[in-house]
């Protein structure tokens, strides 16, 4: 059972902390994304669990194994890991089936055995046709197919993804990131895959961990990251939600544009400022004021695009903030135009500061 935990993880380069303070545990079976902006610590922690850089503090322990400690760091090629990198990094003079075949012939296995196994992972990966083709000679999916065969063949302990979408264009991205889940689903290695893109770890992951500045902010299931933001940081990063502040009123209330908004999430102290998330969508957008509704705030449209399934509109509050509002397209209101936005309590999310 090869779970990866990482207990205090850290790397400096200098005084500047790369990876800080990370402690996080993978069972043995699950898709971690680890999700981020560029420079946020999430490819250097994939290449300490690797094994390509040694930690400055803390442990990597992969199942029973302590791999990676200040003291003592276990090289690469016996951590029983497969990594699969941005380039593929495919061999160029090599066919389809010499490329997945490679990882078992150095562990010396015999011809028979070898071969029984590259045609079946061929056929799951729906290459057999491809099978004497060169690299040059694929697509961008097709070759990104042959990268996953080629690490899942020598059925490693666990599996690493670095970006591994990242050079596919729209289309291919995401096809491959439902075929990433399908294996998955179907050799449950453990596996850590790194991205910065949203969809991807909400489309091929059992939990997403959300880093920043070398931390994470942020474990749980993709419907935890969405719905349940603990931060500032998370709300804008995970679909892009409105954020403004208000003065907290009690533990349930705080207070936006004049008006008190019933809240879910953190506990506010009343007194302070607390930041709100809500996200565009879930606002309502009324031109009339409503009788006997809660969280309804007065504002002002200032800007709105027509995005054909859609309308995208700019609002501001009384005092000043502005949130984005996205509506049906058939609902148009010129800017300038005095609306009531409807702030439902349950997508209103109190945010730790």
């Amino acid at each position: 059972m090869a779970s990866v935990e990482l207990r205090n993880l850290v790397k400096r380069y200098g005084d500047v902390p790369a990876v800080d303070n990370v402690s996080l545990r993978i069972e043995h079976g699950l898709l971690v994304c680890l999700l981020g902006p560029s420079g946020c610590g999430k490819t250097t922690t994939l290449r300490l669990i690797a094994g390509f850089i040694e930690p400055t503090e803390g442990e990597i322990q992969v199942g029973d194994r302590v791999v990676s400690s200040p003291a003592r760091t276990l090289p690469p090629e016996q951590r029983k890991m497969s990594m699969i990198f941005q380039s593929y990094a495919l061999w160029p003079h090599m066919t389809v089936r010499e490329n997945v075949a490679y990882g078992l012939q150095l562990r010396k296995m015999d011809r028979a055995t070898i071969a029984r196994k590259v045609d079946a992972i061929l056929a799951t990966m729906r290459l057999e046709k491809l099978a004497e083709r060169y690299p040059g000679e694929l697509s961008g999916g097709q070759q990104q197919r042959v990268a996953l065969a080629r690490a899942l063949i020598v059925e490693p302990e666990t599996l690493l993804l670095d970006e591994p979408l990242s050079n596919l264009d729209a289309n291919l991205r995401e096809e491959m990131r439902f075929e990433v889940r399908r294996l998955h689903d179907e050799y449950r290695y453990t596996t850590v895959y790194v991205t910065h893109d949203q969809s991807e770890a909400m489309t091929t992951a059992d939990l997403i961990c959300v880093m920043n500045a070398g931390k994470i902010e942020q474990t749980g299931t993709p419907e935890d990251i969405y719905y349940r933001p603990r931060s500032e940081f998370v709300a804008r990063f995970i679909g892009s939600s409105n954020v403004v502040r208000g003065k907290a009123l009690d533990a349930d209330h705080v207070e936006i544009g004049g008006v008190p908004l019933r809240c879910t999430g953190e506990t506010p102290t009343p007194g302070k400022e607390v930041p709100i998330s809500v996200r565009q969508h879930d606002i309502r957008l009324l031109t009339a004021p409503p009788d006997l509704l809660e969280n309804v705030v007065p504002a002002t449209v200032i800007r709105q695009v027509f995005l054909g399934g859609s309308r995208d509109y700019m609002v501001e509050l009384p005092g000043g903030a502005q949130l984005r509002v996205v509506t049906q397209a058939e609902q148009s209101v010129p800017p300038g135009s005095a609306v009531w936005l409807h702030l439902p309590p349950e997508r209103c999310r109190a945010l730790a500061g």
